[in-house]
């Protein structure tokens, strides 16, 4: 999946063989209210906006894998379900907050914590423990490889892209795994920031110790989504870069090496969306990687 400023695209590998790609517009809230486009307001909505195209794909992806090759051209079967999306959206959301804010935050209110500065550098140091195991584990399962082998070759396209290079499989494998602007770091700082928003809140009882997890995730969100955006901006300045290294390295949990098959799925995706966009060759527009 690719997103440009006002479109958003995927392309999929269908059982034929042949590569689909479904491009759609996007109405964002920011664009209408100036109100929406400030500093940390702009990372919130930005992030809804993300998971809603992301469940979207998601459903173009598995209706195409359901695809009977009998059908006729063009001709898509709906497999998913308007109401089964929203309820697959609302279990994920849900098992997230769970394990990674509500779990470490039970946990270490079970600790014998006497100060809040240990409170939130423990709970945080938990958050990120659990975050690293699960990745570990569904890294082992084989259709998972597979994701985070199409993973590698969105970051590589849009590298490859970005440094102005010809966009075909064989010299986009050339480029890197990794990228600045990656989900997986923004969920990475997102445990970081949390330690120090936290901290405001102290050692409350058990249920506003929840609460407060769930309630200030949006301003946590928010204040991630600034850092990463202006490390994208200034990705020659060694601080910054240095301070974004951990996320870089955790993407090597989330990416393998990809197949020149794959990366072809990923140039159709690119080149879609930014031709919808009309600035294909417009290299100063940043393209997200939706994954």
């Amino acid at each position: 999946m690719m997103r440009t400023p006002s479109k958003w695209a995927v392309a999929v590998r269908k059982p034929d063989g042949e590569i689909a790609e479904v491009v759609r517009d996007i109405s964002s809230p920011m664009a209408r209210r100036r109100v929406f486009r400030l500093p940390v307001i702009r990372g919130v909505i930005a992030l809804g906006e993300s998971l809603a195209i992301g469940f979207r794909a998601l459903a173009i992806s598995a209706n195409y894998a359901a695809q009977d090759p009998d059908a006729k051209e063009g001709e898509v079967q709906t497999e998913i379900t308007r109401a089964q999306l929203i309820f697959s959206f609302a279990i994920a959301i849900g098992f997230a907050l769970m394990l990674f804010k509500v779990t470490p935050a039970l946990i270490t209110n079970w600790l014998p914590i006497e100060t809040t500065g240990a409170f939130v550098v423990i709970e945080g140091v938990i958050r990120v423990c659990i975050f690293l195991a699960y990745l570990l584990l569904i890294s082992l399962l084989p259709d998972l490889r597979r994701v985070f082998q199409y993973h590698a070759a969105e970051h590589k396209a849009i590298n490859a892209y970005e440094a102005g290079g010809e966009l075909t499989p064989e010299n986009v494998q050339k480029f890197s795994l990794l990228h600045p602007r990656c989900g997986t770091a923004f969920l990475l700082w997102v445990m970081v920031i949390g330690i120090f928003v936290f901290a405001f809140v102290g050692q409350p009882a058990w249920y506003w110790l929840i609460t407060s997890r769930v309630v200030l995730l949006p301003l946590i969100a928010g204040i991630a989504y600034e850092l990463i955006r202006f490390a994208g901006k200034h990705q020659q300045n060694p601080l910054l870069m240095a301070l974004l290294a951990p996320g870089l390295w955790l993407q090597r949990l989330t990416t393998r090496q990809p197949s020149l098959d794959q990366i072809e799925v990923s140039i159709r995706a690119l080149q879609e969306a930014l031709r919808r966009e009309g600035s294909i060759d417009a290299r100063e527009r940043k393209v997200e990687v939706m994954a």
